[in-house]
This record gives structure tokens, C-alpha cells and sequence, in this order.
């Protein structure tokens, strides 16, 4: 893997300032951009370790604090290895932040981002890809079929209620979809059961979207994250051979 130089920038959005992570191959040259739709647990060094790495494959990579409506990240006081279950408060504390972002608010924010890349040196012309994880994920699917001709590729990874039965489920943007998908379900995920892997393959099927959707067995909600009690070494691997995989098909 190459050296890479990583950076905090601030993005000006429609409702204030977004603060990132940007990171890029330390080179000088302009590579594929990548935007990194983070967990509910929000922007740390977790996420800039994974940034980090896909750097050091050769892309330039953004990671904004979409909780920035509530301030700089961090935003929550998270332990070195967060623990859900042991401390049930910090369900408590993030679950409101989650709910204040909806859809119309995340999609003016993801124009912004990728408004932000597109005029980034560090970034190369053309379309980015995606990859998002937990309620990342489900930002993904929107961003994708919101602005479909400045996505190329889009990931997602343990997303929950992707395919719900309400009027502003993500999958119902899968007509507008022209990115390559790729999704790595987490095995008996309460926030996507059965019904809703069913619904999202279908939705994207029948709107002729390039796509593929792995459930992966016995990797948990949260499996890619190597600072909570959810980590799956195996499904973690796994995602990063799919995701580069994608990417290097994309790019």
C-alpha cells in the first residue's frame, strides 16, 4: 500500500458546515474519489483507519460527520471499544441524532459532499463511488438513486431498513439507479430481516440495476468495525475484498 496524508477539511452545506476527514495517496496526483458514509457511532479513528486503507489502494477518500447539524465530531463520549450491550445509554444518546436526519436533510448534505469533491484537487474527474455502513448504508442507497449520473459504484455494509414498508424506504430509488451496487448483509440482522434482503433484491432487480447482495453468515450486525463488541474479523475481510473488488471494476 502506498503513503498516504489524510487531513480535517470543513464543507459548507445548505444547513452549515460540515466537518470531514479527507485522505488521499500522498503523491500529488488527483485519484478516484471515494465518499465514506459513516455508522451511527459517527466519525473516529476507526473510520479514518478504513479510510486510510482504501488510500493506500490508490483513492482519495472523504468521510464527512453527517451529525454535524449537532456539532463537531466527536459528538458522542464512546470508549475505546464500544460495547452496546454493556452500555445501553449510548443507544439512548444517538438514537434522537439518527432520527433528526432525514432523508431530504441527508440528500442536500450528500450534494454538498460530492459538489465538495468535484472541486477537489486531490479528487479525479468524473463520477465517485460509495460505501457506507450501518445507517451508512442506507445513505448510500439514497445518494445513489438522488444523484445518479455523479455515482459510479456504491457499497453498503450490516445496513438496517433499506427495504421497509414505509413511503420513504431507500430501495424505492432503485429506478433511478445507474451505479453498480453491492450490498454484504449481516447474518440475522433484527434491523434487516428476511422481508426486507427480499424486497431490496427485488426492488433492484426489476429496475435492471447492476447489483449484488450477499448475506454473510454468521458476521453480525456492525461486523466491520474493529472498535465494538460486533466486530467479525472474517466479514470484515470479506467486505473489504468485495468493496475493492467494486472498485477496481468502477475505476
Amino acid at each position: 500500500m502506498t503513503a498516504v496524508q489524510g487531513t480535517a477539511v470543513d464543507i459548507p452545506t445548505e444547513d452549515g458546515t460540515a466537518d470531514a476527514y479527507l485522505v488521499h495517496p500522498a503523491d500529488g496526483a488527483a485519484h478516484p474519489a471515494v465518499l465514506l458514509f459513516m455508522d451511527a457511532f459517527g466519525l473516529r479513528p476507526q473510520l479514518r483507519s478504513m479510510a486510510d486503507r482504501l488510500a493506500g489502494e490508490g483513492y482519495t477518500v472523504l468521510v464527512p460527520n453527517v451529525f454535524y447539524r449537532h456539532g463537531r465530531a466527536p459528538l458522542f463520549d464512546l470508549p475505546d471499544f464500544i460495547d452496546p450491550g454493556a452500555r445501553p445509554e449510548i443507544f439512548e444518546r444517538i438514537g434522537p441524532v439518527i432520527q433528526s436526519l432525514t432523508n431530504e436533510r441527508a440528500m442536500r448534505d450528500a450534494g454538498a459532499y460530492l459538489g465538495w469533491l468535484a472541486r477537489s484537487p486531490a479528487a479525479a474527474d468524473g463520477p465517485v463511488a460509495l460505501t457506507g455502513y450501518c445507517m451508512g448504508a442506507r445513505l448510500v442507497l439514497l445518494t445513489a438513486g438522488t444523484y445518479p449520473e455523479r455515482v459510479a459504484a456504491a457499497a453498503g455494509f450490516h445496513g438496517g431498513r433499506l427495504a421497509t414498508d414505509t413511503p420513504d424506504s431507500p430501495h424505492l430509488v432503485a429506478g433511478t439507479i445507474t451505479a453498480e451496487l453491492y450490498f454484504g448483509h449481516a447474518d440475522q440482522d433484527h434491523s434487516l430481516p428476511p422481508e426486507q434482503i427480499e424486497r431490496l433484491e427485488e426492488a433492484l432487480t426489476s429496475a435492471g440495476v447492476r447489483h449484488r447482495c450477499e448475506v454473510y453468515a454468521g458476521a453480525p450486525h456492525g461486523y466491520t468495525q474493529a472498535d465494538t463488541a460486533a466486530y467479525h474479523e472474517e466479514g470484515a475481510e470479506r467486505h473489504w475484498s468485495a468493496l475493492l473488488d467494486l472498485l477496481k471494476r468502477t475505476f
